[in-house]
């Protein structure tokens, strides 16, 4: 009762603002407190020396202040202590130097651990790259193997030619490993004032045709470095693509821009153009035609309007609507087609999605599978979130294979006697596709090789076969190499891109040319590759780029060259001006960078 009661006392007083107790008593029970809080002091040594007995009302009040203290917990300790303010000068000091410490050591604790977790960070970072680098090292290493040995021995087959037991030397050597190795540039063809889209050689092989963003087509004597002729497409806006049609006499030329145009070209003998007419127009630019072997009037054109025709220059209204590519009613845009040409009922196209599609023209019915006979896809990129496109494709010498380059891919080549849905049988690695449309072909008469231009100016041949690079050639100062045309008889290839002319390669090296700097600019594309692929950079979004720094390339051109004294009146720099800005306004925004055809 009597502890009650003190207990009771003491409230009441506190709400009064006193308390009944002394001084001392009140000293005694706030050193319990601080003992409830960590403080290295004997509330009962305190108590016992400042009551000097053991027992009594102050006693049962320290004791149970003490004890209702312990209960209350740390926060009302420190508020009892403010209010009495009757506790030892030297414990606040050492509680003081203690709390200081204490701050002390939290704060460098607080600074050590960001520079900890920065030097983690730093070391994860390290090691990351250096796994990296070394996965790297590993890939360029197997892209860069040493190459098997060769089936061509130019010594035997040599001596096999003198014994007569060789009568096809030539068509064998011209696809032999040994020649591809001594490619070198022999010269180059100069005539165009823009970006060379296109290029084509006759049946002989002794003309080349080039067209251009000029607007230009020129029929090159190769050889000699001359042109035969030159003349204005008809065409508004960039050629695409220009070829001889086969058994003509060399007399036309089928050519395709990004205005949607399909134009026919009669050539004289006379070393002139008669005229030019149009035969077919697409609703978007047109990359591609795909010519019969052997038909000199009937060849096919695709365009970005997901529209194939078939044009037959013996009708009144040549062109016919052969298919339109869809996907799951969606159209699809075509940036590529090719016959094949050991069955020229079958084509193949390919365009803005991942799938190689055949079609076959006596097949075609558009409410059964959109009229296709088969596609093929790396199965990686059926389902792949990045926008994979088709860029080009061509068909080998017997149709047997058919050879697809993706955009910001690698190159596949796929069996086109394989049942729908097939996987790819080779893979070819180290350049990069992904700055324009990007042409891809065959080398060799019996389609040994493959060869690609690259984004970063080099040309790349691989062997089919074991898909090694062994040929590495820079072919272009503009920075991209587009097009490439190989000779139909001749170990010649012919190739253009950013810059405005044409390069001819002959193998006239005396010995293989070294791969110098392969493995680094691999590296570098690679790097380029995976950077992009994280950003999920489509091809329009490419072509924008290009679009806007070809743009500005041409405006530079065209304001020197009209110029006062360059030889432009002033009514055709009014002119041409506005008539380019219209057609290209007209064409909407994927026609957009020096695209190759």
């Amino acid at each position: 009762m009597s502890s009650k009661g003190s207990s009771t006392d003491g409230r009441t007083d506190l709400a009064n603002g006193s308390l009944s107790s002394s001084p001392e008593e009140m000293s005694g029970a706030e050193e319990g407190r601080e003992t409830s809080s960590g403080i290295e002091v004997e509330a009962s040594d305190l108590s016992l020396s400042l009551t000097g007995d053991d027992g009594g009302p102050n006693r049962t009040s320290t004791e149970s202040r003490g004890t209702d203290t312990e209960s209350s917990g740390e926060d009302k300790d420190s508020d009892s202590m403010e209010d009495t303010g009757h506790y030892s000068i030297n414990d606040e000091n050492r509680v003081h130097d203690r709390s200081e410490e204490e701050e002390e050591e939290e704060e460098e604790e607080e600074e050590e651990q960001p520079r900890r977790r920065v030097q983690r960070k730093r070391a994860n970072r390290d090691q990351d790259s250096s796994d990296d680098e070394r996965a790297l090292e590993d890939w360029v290493s197997s892209e860069t193997s040493a190459l098997p040995r060769p089936r061509w021995q130019a010594l035997p087959a040599l001596r096999e030619r003198e014994l007569g037991s060789s009568a096809r030397f030539v068509y064998e050597a011209c696809g032999a490993r040994v020649f591809v190795q001594r490619f070198r540039l022999q010269h180059g063809l100069e005539g165009h004032t823009g970006c060379v889209n296109t290029l084509h050689f006759n049946q002989r092989g002794t003309w080349l045709a080039s067209g251009s963003d000029d607007l230009k087509v020129v029929v090159w004597d190769w050889v000699r470095r001359q042109p035969v002729l030159d003349f204005e497409s008809g065409h508004k806006s960039n050629v695409f693509q220009a070829k001889f049609l086969p058994n003509s006499g060399d007399s036309t030329l089928a050519m395709c821009a990004r205005d949607g145009q399909v134009r026919v070209a009669e050539l004289s003998a006379t070393q002139c153009c008669k005229n030019t007419k149009r035969v077919a127009q697409h609703k978007g630019a047109s990359h591609k035609l795909a010519l019969e072997p052997d038909s000199p009037c009937t060849f096919l054109s695709a365009g970005e309007d997901a529209v194939v025709f078939t044009i037959d220059l013996r009708q009144d209204r040549p062109a016919s609507k052969l298919v339109v590519t869809k996907e799951k009613e969606k159209k699809v845009g075509l940036y590529t087609i090719y016959v094949n040409p050991a069955n020229t009922h079958q084509f193949a196209v390919g365009g803005r999605d991942q799938f190689v599609r055949i079609y076959d023209q006596r097949k075609i019915d558009e409410n059964e599978n959109n009229g296709v006979l088969k596609k093929f896809c790396p199965h990686h990129l059926v389902n792949s979130e990045s926008k994979a496109n088709i860029t080009c494709l061509v068909y080998s010498h017997d149709g047997t294979e058919l050879l697809a380059s993706y955009n910001d891919e690698d190159i596949y080549l796929f069996n086109s006697s394989h049942s729908d849905g097939a996987q790819y049988v080779k893979r070819y690695k180290g350049h990069r596709n992904n700055a324009t449309v990007k042409g891809v072909n065959f080398y060799g008469p019996k389609s040994e090789f493959v060869v690609s231009g690259s984004d970063c100016g080099h040309i790349f041949l691989w062997e089919k076969s074991s898909c090694q690079i062994i040929q590495f050639m820079e072919g272009d100062k503009g920075g991209v190499v587009n097009c490439l045309e190989p000779h139909p008889h001749l170990p010649v290839l012919a190739t253009s891109g950013l810059d405005h002319d044409v390069k001819i390669w002959a193998p006239t090296a005396e010995a293989s040319t070294e791969l110098t700097g392969l493995k680094d600019v691999i590296k570098k594309n690679k790097r380029e590759r995976d950077e992009d692929s994280l950003h999920h950079t489509d091809l329009f979004d490419s072509h924008m780029l290009w679009f806007l720094m070809h743009h500005l390339r041409q405006r530079r051109h065209h304001r020197r060259w009209r110029e006062p004294g360059v030889g432009a009146t002033d009514a055709d720099s009014d002119e041409s001006p506005s008539s380019s800005d219209t057609s290209d306004e007209e064409e909407g925004p994927d026609r957009v960078q020096c695209m190759p055809s």
